[in-house]
């Protein structure tokens, strides 16, 4: 079994990841219903402990509630995008999708800490949302990045909150920074990699 796992969920098929550690489990952004992320943790014996969201918009919220219900996993979120929830982008009813379910939540900012026992480094990535965070665990050589960084493009940044030039910024100060061959596993679509990104991304050309 592969430490990490991807179950694309909801509307929007937003990438949600399962890790695993020793028997203990973690999962990024459930942006569905997390059925098939309970029967594989259930399959393979993992304990889901931790539940993160990298930001808060809607797509990447869907399963917060029914996984924490069933796992009494803590929900943390990233402080700066607390603010969001106040609106369509973070409560859902935003284009005609649907409302995400209430769920308590415990913030969590920039900095080392460690999840199931895994280093993680815990980056502010904003501009695509105020407070957007990216989780880099060394010892996976991955980073979780949500919707700021994917294969050949990046996120964007015409919602409340989101701006251009702080998340090329962002990207260049925080992800590319990390070793080359760190695997980027982002909000939708395929994963990609920090040297991929630095050389084939076209909005990295300079």
């Amino acid at each position: 079994m592969s430490a990490i796992q991807t179950f694309p969920l909801g509307p929007l098929q937003t990438n949600c990841y399962l890790l695993a550690n020793q028997g203990q489990a973690l999962v990024v952004d459930p942006g569905g219903a997390p059925d098939p992320v309970l029967r594989f943790a259930s399959s393979n014996n993992l304990q889901i402990r931790e539940i993160l969201n990298t930001h808060l918009h809607f797509d990447h919220l869907y399963g917060n509630q029914a996984l924490h219900l069933a796992t009494k996993a803590p929900i943390r979120v990233p402080e700066k995008d607390v603010p969001l929830l106040a609106s369509g982008l973070g409560s859902g009813n935003y284009m005609g999708l649907p409302k995400v379910d209430s769920y308590e939540y415990e913030t969590i900012s920039a900095g080392d800490t460690e999840f199931i026992g895994l280093q993680c480094r815990v980056l502010h990535t904003p501009g695509h949302s105020p407070g957007s965070l990216s989780y880099y665990f060394p010892d996976l050589n991955a980073v979780f990045v949500g919707d700021v960084l994917f294969a050949g493009s990046i996120g964007r940044t015409d919602f409340f909150g989101g701006d251009m030039e702080t998340l090329l910024n962002a990207v260049r100060s925080q992800l590319f920074t990390l070793p080359q061959e760190t695997i980027v596993y982002p909000g939708h679509g395929p994963a990609t990699t920090v040297r991929e990104e630095q050389l084939t991304n076209p909005y990295f050309e300079d």
